[in-house]
């Protein structure tokens, strides 16, 4: 029985090292865990086969709040999306929070304190943020986390959303002369920064990264691989 239990153990952990965790807000079912018996998978679009309404529902500023992920790549690339309720249910998330998507480089914790709507929400408003991140396989895992939009919520506070073994470079398109290729740095409360280039510059970035920008548009508007 031992041999087994070591199996099952390092099945896990090696489940766990592959994929990531929403922390915050908080994701509508453990899609992480090896030992997951509900048939959850973060490899199944849009949200790991957990349905809408199924499990969390955090309260969110109107014009945007904090998000907190537990990535275990030494790099990944992440886009983040969010679908409006309609009629009770989300059906796509084709709204982007990521217009330049991340490369996050490290294995850790990343929280932004305030990622902002496009357009504030109104009072009441039920919705769901969809996080995909992409690794040098090209192939997306997901996870979503079901949201209310009120008045009174708040982002967490600085103390609580921190950083650690992470940084973050969002990407965007090189211009024909060769610059602008990575800009932006972010170790917790924003995502916008003095500029930074070179982090998505290894061979293995460079041919994940070709592939992720003929997919972005798809990951941008919710659409399925």
């Amino acid at each position: 029985m031992a041999p087994k239990t070591l199996l099952l153990a390092l099945g896990a952990a090696n489940f766990a090292s592959a994929h990531f965790g929403l922390a915050y807000p908080s994701w509508r079912a453990d899609t992480l865990s090896g030992t997951n018996l509900t048939g959850y998978s973060q490899w199944t679009y849009p949200c790991a086969g957990v349905p809408y309404g199924r499990g969390n529902v955090t309260d969110w500023p109107l014009d945007g709040g904090s998000i907190e992920l537990d990535l275990h790549h030494d790099w990944t690339y992440v886009f983040i999306n969010l679908g409006l309720e309609s009629g009770g249910n989300v059906t796509t998330h084709n709204i982007t929070l990521t217009p330049q998507f991340w490369n996050a480089t490290g294995s850790g914790t990343l929280c932004v304190e305030k990622l902002a709507l496009p357009t504030p929400a109104k009072d009441g408003q039920r919705g769901s943020i969809q996080v995909v991140t992409v690794g040098e396989s090209g192939s997306g895992l997901y996870n979503c986390a079901d949201i209310r939009f009120t008045s009174n919520a708040t982002t967490l506070p600085s103390d609580q959303c921190k950083t650690e073994g992470v940084t973050v470079h969002t990407i965007q398109e090189q211009s024909a002369n060769g610059t602008n290729g990575t800009s932006g740095n972010s170790t917790g409360n924003s995502t916008s920064g003095s500029g930074s280039s070179g982090a998505a510059g290894s061979g293995a970035h460079m041919l994940a990264l070709s592939s992720v920008v003929g997919l972005s548009m798809a990951f941008v508007f919710g659409m399925s691989l």
